[in-house]
């Protein structure tokens, strides 16, 4: 009767609600060795402007997250398919707000540090070697459930008194020679950072 879970697939509840995007860790080699590409946003931007990130952005219909993360890192370093080398996918991350970010690494070549005006206010590079041998500053924010006024209390055990679960985020902070790179970016990088060590 019940043969065709078989056949299923299992998704994240309320996955079709995330907002996905997708980023690129860009690696340049250099003579000290493999640098990381961060952008500077735009102060232009109305989202997040001057914040540091990778190159990246919103997946648009129709597209893969592979897909994005290339278009988004051509459109903003000006590059072409010729200057980039792709390695494949990292781990991705969830956000409490449901925002989901897909990481993916390559190198880039014959880049001279050009990039789009119109949404990267500048780029810098950090030595790998820093993040693999420098931990990062981490704090926590915390994370709580706050019902709306219309929220039906009467049909709850406990009604407004009732102990909804609470949680901590962790917000990463790395700071390098005047550049801090935290949230988003940091946890990211912290994470995937098993796979960037070359051995």
């Amino acid at each position: 009767m019940f043969e065709h879970l078989n056949r299923h697939v299992p998704k994240r509840i309320e996955e079709d609600q995330e907002h996905v995007s997708a980023v690129l860790i860009p690696l340049i080699q250099k003579d000290d060795g493999y640098h990381i590409l961060f952008e500077v946003r735009s102060k232009k931007l109305q989202h997040q402007p001057g914040e540091v990130c990778f190159p990246g952005g919103r997946v648009e219909e129709r597209e893969t997250t592979l897909e994005a993360a290339v278009r988004e890192t051509k459109e903003e370093l000006l590059i072409d398919d010729s200057q980039l080398k792709l390695y494949g996918a990292l781990d991705y991350f969830l956000s409490p707000a449901q925002i989901r970010v897909e990481p993916f690494l390559g190198e880039l070549t014959g880049y001279e540090g050009q990039f789009s005006s119109a949404e990267v206010d500048s780029v810098f590079t950090v030595p790998l070697r820093f993040f693999l041998e420098t931990p990062p500053d981490i704090y926590y924010n915390d994370v709580l459930i706050t019902p709306t006024e219309d929220f039906p209390f009467s049909d709850i055990p406990g009604g407004k008194d009732y102990p909804w679960a609470a949680g901590r985020y962790e917000v990463c902070f790395y700071r390098y020679e005047g550049r801090v790179i935290w949230g988003l970016t940091a946890k990211i990088l912290l994470n995937n950072l098993p796979y960037l060590a070359v051995p």
